[in-house]
């Protein structure tokens, strides 16, 4: 992914890069335009104390960028749904500030970003994959914390291209771009190139025609032709509005970057714990892309397109 630097999206990916440690360890390197930045480098002003005890109130933290924002409120009202007692302590800052509050159990519920969550506690593991990441991350974790079951949404780089271009090539997937990559334009970040051509050399075998630092006009420059192949990540809401198509990474040379509950196991119960896994279940990356066209572009309350996504997966 592209902004790992101190947490995915700080959580507010498209606005800040996340941090050094998580984008050279997850190789991130592209921006959105959405308004998130998982976990990068944000606002520090530290939440006030909240309890975090079992029984007690749940404090449901979030970084300062839209879509963390919104995924703690999702949280937030699954676990109220269920009777649980909530406080909200939204737009904190970057990761740092953020996993210190929730180590010390002034934050009870954190929405994370499990591949980015990995780099910045600096996992050593080959994880590439959901499980695999989840496994490392159980074993690096201190024991105070914990995380709860990882849904399929994935806020993460892709490689885009447009409609035309993927029915002229037969893309669905990257390794469709073998053999056609030559014929290609790949737009993305100035520092995409630096990290990304001999991964994409090594792992799918591509060598690209040309490379142009797109920077926030990646997905503008797909849409109009400029390049053929861009990296944007696959929450942002231009997907949808340019009517881009993602390509599927069946190799995971990206990594997983799947939105993950991080608790401090003393504040949640069985309670807790069930009902924030119900939101997993039911949370993917399509239905956060919509949810984030609603926010990002449309501009609704967070707070309401949290509600009205509840109800339409019968969570409240």
């Amino acid at each position: 992914m592209s902004t790992p630097a101190s947490l995915r999206p700080a959580l507010g990916r498209r606005a800040v890069a996340l941090g050094a440690l998580a984008a050279l360890a997850l190789g991130a390197t592209a921006c959105s335009s959405s308004g998130s930045d998982p976990l990068g480098a944000g606002s520090s002003s530290a939440p006030a104390a909240g309890t975090g005890s079992s029984g007690s109130t749940v404090v449901v933290g979030s970084a300062n960028f839209p879509e963390n924002v919104l995924l703690g409120s999702i949280y937030s009202q699954a676990l109220k749904a269920k009777g649980v007692k909530v406080e909200e302590k939204f737009n904190i800052g970057s990761r740092e500030v953020l996993y210190g509050q929730l180590q010390s159990g002034s934050l009870t519920v954190l929405p994370e970003y499990n591949g980015a969550l990995l780099a910045y506690l600096g996992g050593k593991a080959p994880a590439a994959t959901k499980d695999e990441v989840d496994a490392a991350l159980t074993k690096t974790l201190p024991a105070s914390l914990a995380i709860l079951d990882s849904s399929p949404a994935e806020d993460k780089d892709t490689l885009s291209v447009s409609q035309e271009t993927a029915d002229k090539y037969g893309l669905k997937t990257i390794a469709d771009l073998a053999g056609k990559a030559g014929e290609l334009t790949i737009g993305g970040p100035p520092e995409f190139k630096s990290r990304q051509e001999q991964p994409f050399k090594d792992v799918y075998g591509l060598t690209f025609k040309e490379w142009k630092p797109t920077g926030d006009t990646t997905a503008n420059a797909v849409r109009d032709g400029a390049v053929q192949v861009g990296n944007v990540f696959s929450t942002d809401p231009k997907i949808t509005q340019l009517k881009l198509v993602p390509l599927a990474d069946p190799k995971n040379l990206f990594g997983a970057q799947n939105i993950t509950p991080l608790v401090n196991k003393a504040g949640v119960d069985a309670k807790a714990t069930a009902a924030l896994n119900a939101v997993s279940a039911k949370l993917d990356t399509a239905g956060l892309l919509g949810l984030m066209k609603k926010v990002a572009v449309d501009k609704e309350d967070p707070s309401a397109v949290a509600k009205d996504w509840l109800k339409a997966n019968g969570l409240v």
